[in-house]
């Protein structure tokens, strides 16, 4: 674990007017998908789920070729990992598996957690806007300190075969989450690594591209119409 992100937000902040600075997760503050390392985990450490999921690969495999289709074939094996869980042995299982993940080297992207602190700072309010699951982007940051964050992520809700999808924040729902959580456009800033968030950085004043290739940045500025920044972070 990275010591010094254990008082990456401090509690004072700096005098002036508080902009609306929006953060993603994924890719911005930590490297890879953090829900999918976390379901992966599931499917590893269990034998008949890794086995359902096994004989789900070669049915499923041919329709990630559809774009449409993409989440909705990642949402069977995030079924698959879930099956017979309850939320709190779910609440239990994401604890756990946070502290174990930000004991891997280089988890987090050191630049971008220096940034969000820097706005912290300069008495921005600061909003992490997720994909990933909010019980499990919760105890990420709480596993390295950061317990007072705001977070608007992804949700799950118990169902009969055990916890399944009831909202997941991502590209146009990202705004719809972020009016739902009292926050009125336009925000002041929005950091992103992906053309998925297009509706959430068309509402920024300012859009922030993170170690975004070539072909996200056309995407981006061309659904903008404007240049937007870039930064590449480590």
């Amino acid at each position: 674990m990275d010591a010094s992100l254990e008082s990456a937000v401090p509690p004072g902040t700096a005098e002036g007017r508080q902009r609306l600075v929006l953060f993603d997760f994924d890719g911005v503050l930590m490297r890879g998908d953090a829900y999918t390392r976390f379901v992966r985990s599931r499917l590893r450490r269990s034998w008949w789920r890794l086995s359902i999921a096994l004989v789900a690969v070669p049915l499923l495999l041919p329709l990630t070729g559809i774009r449409s289709l993409r989440m909705p074939v990642a949402g069977v094996f995030v079924r698959i990992g879930l099956l017979g869980v309850g939320a709190a042995r779910y609440r239990e299982m994401a604890r756990a598996f946070a502290a174990e993940l930000v004991q891997r080297p280089r988890i987090f992207i050191r630049d971008g957690i220096a940034a969000m602190r820097r706005h912290v700072v300069d008495g921005d309010r600061v909003v992490i806007v997720t994909g990933c699951e909010e019980t499990l982007a919760r105890a990420i940051f709480e596993a390295v300190g950061l317990h007072d964050l705001e977070i608007i992520a992804s949700r799950l809700r118990e169902g009969r075969l055990g916890m399944r999808k009831d909202v997941h924040n991502i590209g146009a729902r990202k705004p719809v989450q972020i009016a739902a959580h009292g926050l009125a456009e336009t925000w002041d800033i929005a950091y992103s690594d992906s053309s998925r968030d297009i509706p959430m950085l068309r509402a920024a004043r300012e859009a922030v591209l993170v170690n975004a290739g070539p072909q996200t940045v056309k995407r981006v500025e061309a659904a903008l119409g404007r240049t937007v920044r870039r930064v590449d972070w480590f």
